[in-house]
This record gives C-alpha cells, sequence and structure tokens, in this order.
C-alpha cells in the first residue's frame, strides 16, 4: 500500500496558492490604512469623543493591521489601541514588533488569565493612562468611546471623570463604507474561497465527511495567507434541515444535498462570506430537492434587486419576498446584513420575525450579503445558499461569482 508522506503533500501541492493561477491585487497598504484610520476619526468626531479605545481583533486589524493571536485577543484580550480624533495612534501590549501604529507601549492586564481576581487595580491604572494620553493630545474633550471590556475599566474611567460611550457605535460606523482598496481585498478574499469551494466541489463523492471536506477549505484560506472561519458550516443530508449544524464525521450519501457557509476571514482580514449547496451524485436530484433549491434562488434574486442606495431597512424588509409559510421556523436569521472584516451592519430580518434591531438606510459602498435557508419542519433536507454584493451608485454589483449547482436548476 502506497502513503503519502507529509513531505509529499505540501510539496506536491501545484493548486492551492491562487496567485499561481490569478493575478493578486496591488493593494496600497498605506492608503489602505489611512482610510480606514481617517474613518475611525471622523466617527469619533460624529460622536463628540476625543479617543477610543479599541480590544475586538477585527478593530485592530482595521486600525492598525493587527492580526497577532486573533482569536486569542477575542476571548483574552491583551492587546488594545488608543486611537484619537486628532494625534498619534497607540498600541498597548502587542505581540508583533511592527504594527501599524504610531507607538507601542506596555499594556495593562484586561483578562483574568493575566490580571486575576485584582482586574480593578489593572483598570485603575489604564484608566491614568488614558487621563496621561488626553494630556498629551492637550485636548479637554473628556468623552471616551470604550470596545468590549470589563466593568471594572468602566468604573476607573468614570471615578476619573471622564464620559463613557460605547466603542463600537465609532469602530462599526467608521468600517460601514468600504474604499476602492477594500473592495479589492473583498474581491481577492471571495476569489481565494470560490478557489476553496471549487476544490469541494471536485472532493464531493458518498463516504467523504463533512469534516474533510471543510478541512480543504480552510487549507486553501491558510494556503493563501488568510485567517480563520467564524464557523464551520459544512452539512449534509439530514444535517441540512435546520441550517447551523457545524460541519460532523458524518459520511456524505449518494443523493445527498451538501450545503456550506464559508464565513471566511481571508487575505488582508477580510470576509469571504458565500453559501451554496451542491448535490452529491451519482444519480438525479429528486424533485423535491430541485424545488427548495429554486426557491431559495428565487428569494436570493428577488432580493438582490432592491438593494441599492437609499433604501430604509424597512423598507427593504417590507419589500422582500415573502416565503411560503411552511419554510418560516427554520428561516435564515435575516435575508440581508453587511460584511466587510467579519458580518456587521446593517442587517434586515425576514418580516414574520417581527421588526428590525434598528433603522438604517443603505449607502453605496456598503458591502452586504442577501441570503436564503429554504427548509420545511419535519422535511429531510434544506438548502442554504448566499450572494455577497456592492452597493453601486446606481444599485449593486455582484461580487461572488461561483456557479450554481446546475444539477439543481434543471
Amino acid at each position: 500500500m502506497n502513503t503519502v508522506t507529509p513531505e509529499q503533500m505540501v510539496l506536491d501541492d501545484n493548486w492551492s496558492d491562487l496567485s499561481r493561477i490569478q493575478e493578486m491585487p496591488d493593494i496600497d497598504r498605506r492608503r489602505l490604512h489611512d482610510y480606514r484610520l481617517g474613518r475611525i476619526s471622523g466617527a469619533l468626531r460624529d460622536a463628540d469623543a476625543a479617543m477610543c479605545v479599541l480590544v475586538n481583533p477585527i478593530s485592530l486589524r482595521y486600525a492598525a493591521d493587527y492580526r497577532n493571536y486573533a482569536l486569542f485577543q477575542s476571548h483574552i484580550p491583551t492587546t488594545y489601541l488608543f486611537v484619537p480624533v486628532e494625534g498619534p495612534a497607540v498600541l498597548h501590549g502587542a505581540y508583533d514588533p511592527m504594527p501599524v501604529a504610531d507607538e507601542i507601549r506596555a499594556g495593562r492586564p484586561l483578562s483574568y488569565f493575566d490580571g486575576g481576581p485584582d482586574l480593578a487595580d489593572g483598570a485603575r491604572l489604564l484608566a491614568q493612562d488614558v487621563v496621561d494620553y488626553l494630556a498629551e493630545l492637550g485636548t479637554d474633550n473628556r468623552r471616551v468611546a470604550v470596545e468590549y471590556v470589563n466593568p471594572s475599566l468602566t468604573q476607573a474611567l468614570l471615578q476619573r471623570g471622564l464620559e463613557v460611550i460605547d466603542g463600537v457605535t465609532v469602530s462599526e460606523e467608521a468600517r460601514k463604507i468600504k474604499s476602492d482598496d477594500e473592495i479589492a481585498c473583498i474581491r481577492w478574499a471571495i476569489a481565494v474561497a470560490e478557489h476553496g469551494i471549487a476544490k469541494v466541489h471536485e472532493a464531493l463523492q458518498p463516504g467523504v465527511s463533512e469534516v474533510q471536506l471543510w478541512a480543504l477549505l480552510n487549507y486553501t484560506n491558510l494556503a493563501n495567507n488568510g485567517d480563520w472561519h467564524d464557523g464551520r458550516m459544512m452539512a449534509s443530508g439530514p444535517r441540512t434541515n435546520p441550517w447551523c449544524q457545524e460541519a460532523s464525521p458524518r459520511q456524505v450519501e449518494a443523493g445527498d444535498l451538501v450545503g456550506f457557509d464559508t464565513d471566511m476571514i481571508g487575505p488582508f482580514g477580510y470576509c469571504a462570506d458565500i453559501s451554496r449547496t451542491l448535490h452529491c451524485g451519482p444519480g438525479k436530484p429528486t424533485r423535491r430537492q430541485k424545488e427548495l433549491y429554486q426557491l431559495a434562488v428565487r428569494e436570493v434574486e428577488c432580493n438582490m434587486k432592491l438593494v441599492r442606495p437609499g433604501i430604509s431597512l424597512s423598507a427593504f424588509q417590507a419589500q422582500a419576498l415573502q416565503m411560503p409559510e411552511e419554510f418560516h421556523e427554520h428561516a435564515y436569521s435575516c435575508v440581508i446584513h453587511g460584511v466587510g472584516m467579519c458580518d456587521e451592519y446593517p442587517r434586515v430580518n425576514p418580516v414574520h420575525r417581527g421588526p428590525n434591531p434598528y433603522e438604517g438606510t443603505l449607502e453605496a459602498g456598503m458591502v452586504v450579503c442577501v441570503e436564503s435557508f429554504v427548509g420545511a419542519v419535519d422535511e429531510r433536507e434544506g438548502v442554504k445558499l448566499e450572494q455577497q454584493v456592492l452597493v453601486t451608485e446606481d444599485g449593486c454589483e455582484m461580487l461572488s461569482s461561483y456557479p450554481l449547482e446546475e444539477a439543481l436548476l434543471n
């Protein structure tokens, strides 16, 4: 029996690096950084805040191109960034010695892992750092925006006479409109994701497991210097309904539908969020499988026609295609949502789920995903589809391009 060594697996890999067959975009990294930092400064002005303290790994990547230990940072925060309306951006507690920041300083403990039961002591030191930083800036503005932190830091800042507001209102507002460089990054992330999807399609056959198929997507992302996937949304056969069942060792059977959602934080830190449902041969799909698939296609295509600048979220919800009642209970959580470096503002709920969580308006430069899941209660299978689109001045432009499943369309 011939076995393939680990060395052969890597050295003989002539497919995963997309740049070998498709030219990467030429991104002006300085211009990209300046735009993103300018967006944060503008959002701070709009909030009448002097500075923000950014902790979320997505925000650290956006503001300082800092990507080290991102998943670790999401649950054990060690690094944080001071960004002012005007002045130097200062990164604290960085592992990477070369982030795009004006200065690097020591950090205070933010997590139980680092600070134990004495987090309040670290919070008081950090609050002093904020006061000193405001003095360095020479501002009298005492309003500070702070992202996801322990209550002890908020309390310490208040005790120093500062006004604290939610930093996510600044970081999310900044990220919602993309520059041309960001769109180029997103196009490349999508190209990498679809490169992996093609390999999944090629490998799909009876006997392969869901986790093996998912590994191809993950490998492709990493081989192209991408980051991670927010979930492992790969399901087959009876695990496709209801949706949001992550990849398992289940082996795909002939005739199964296989659905997945990339949720991929890819190259340059940007998200490729694409869903497809495939059919595993040999043999032809059933009439019901085709019916479900074509309903999902109809929902996505109808709602994509609504994407345009100026439409309110409530108007979008009211005009979105209303699916038959049998699919309401298992319907996807939203009909559209924003996406940039991750899922983000805005989102629109299906009308049968009640009002949207907030009001707002689609604007040119936003990137949104148009969603559908079609699966009835107590039925074996369901269909997940999702397209990623750019809101343009006169409508929208499709960014995702992987073909729909021909066998389920005919």
